[in-house]
């Protein structure tokens, strides 16, 4: 039936966004090229019936067999639902995708990600996405170099609870200068630091909040 295959694109959506909300860093899954790919065959099959039913009833009407000619409206109007569907959960489902590329950009404070992921990860995106996390961490580095150097724009909008709190280190970090001293970030090792100081190092998994 149609939209069947749009609605499986839409629960897979769906099931990756709860995914996401439930963790603190952002996970993109594979790109479904095979259902995507069916999903704009069923679309190209419904312009083609679009298309047969719209000539049909021009030509019912000029035939004046309107009975069959509110049929085949009918049809027309069905069909057109159905790609206009389709399309809105194609356009939801790669918006959502953006949405988390963006996270990702932000997220490694516009660092070139795609030197930065595993393979694994980066075999999850299109040659397209690759190609729009690139540039969006580029001009997100830039903005960032530019006028608003002094602004962590990539910093959490929530207001922290505790101006201090206690880290542990989950990988080698070398040493970082905070405007209480020098802290040398051996794994396993662990600190009682400001939380705007160290929040960067946490949201990119080098540092645990405790």
């Amino acid at each position: 039936m149609y939209g069947d295959l749009a609605n499986k694109l839409v629960i897979e959506a769906k099931r990756t966004a709860q995914l996401n909300n439930r963790g603190n860093k952002t996970t993109l899954p594979v790109h479904n090229d095979e259902l995507v790919r069916d999903i704009i065959k069923e679309v190209t099959q419904l312009k083609r019936n679009i298309e047969f039913f719209k000539e049909q009833e021009e030509t019912m009407n000029e035939n004046g067999e309107y009975a069959n000619s509110r049929i085949m409206k009918c049809q027309h109007f069905v069909n057109a639902l159905c790609l206009e569907r389709n399309k809105r959960c194609l356009l939801g489902y790669q918006k959502l995708r953006s949405d988390m590329l963006d996270s990702l950009a932000w997220e490694n404070n516009g660092m070139d990600m795609l030197g930065t992921v595993s393979s694994e990860e980066n075999s999850n995106l299109t040659h397209h996405e690759q190609e729009y996390l690139k540039k969006y961490s580029e001009l997100l580095t830039d903005m960032k170099s530019g006028e608003l150097t002094d602004i962590d724009l990539s910093g959490s909008l929530t207001p922290p609870r505790e101006i201090f709190i206690d880290v542990r280190v989950l990988k080698d970090a070398g040493e970082i200068q905070t405007e209480y001293g020098v802290f040398n970030l051996i794994k396993d090792s662990q600190f009682f630091v400001r939380q705007s100081d160290v929040e960067r190092l946490i949201q990119q998994g080098f540092l645990q909040k405790i």
